[in-house]
């Protein structure tokens, strides 16, 4: 009897840590799934922070750059009244043909053909290239 009883406690310890383990199981399993997605919540709101802290470094380097294009279109400003200044406060044509042949180291890779006119207005050649279709003609 005695080794008989030695297999019903055995017997008896295995299935109550077998129904220890299920018990753990059916708690751990939803407290687990529970604690996985406080995780993910916690690492999607810390991605979403860091993307507008991103984004707020991206608009104050805008901002700097366009306050540094602003500074640097009224220095050309001050430059130009600076030589209209020097003009006598009148344009001259000869002025303006300078500031358009300056202008057209700009154009390498246009070509553009000067024809001086009674106002000594430059007329670009618009129409090369073109093809105009052909109808049929008139007889």
């Amino acid at each position: 009897m005695n080794g008989s009883y030695k297999g019903v406690m055995l017997g008896t310890i295995v299935s109550w840590i077998l129904f220890g383990l299920i018990g753990f199981g059916l708690w751990g399993c939803p407290t687990y799934n529970v604690w996985q997605q406080e995780m993910s919540g916690r690492a999607e709101f810390a991605k979403a922070e860091q993307n507008r802290r991103i984004l707020i470094e991206e608009a104050a380097a805008n901002l700097e750059a366009e306050k540094l294009n602003a500074q640097a279109e009224v220095e050309r400003a001050k430059g130009a009244a600076e030589a209209i200044a020097i003009e006598n406060g009148a344009i001259s044509e000869k002025y303006i043909q300078y500031l358009w042949v300056r202008q057209q180291k700009n154009l390498s890779d246009k070509t553009v053909i000067y024809i001086p006119t009674e106002a000594n207005l430059p007329i670009l050649e618009s129409t090369r290239g073109l093809q105009i279709p052909q109808g049929p003609r008139p007889e």
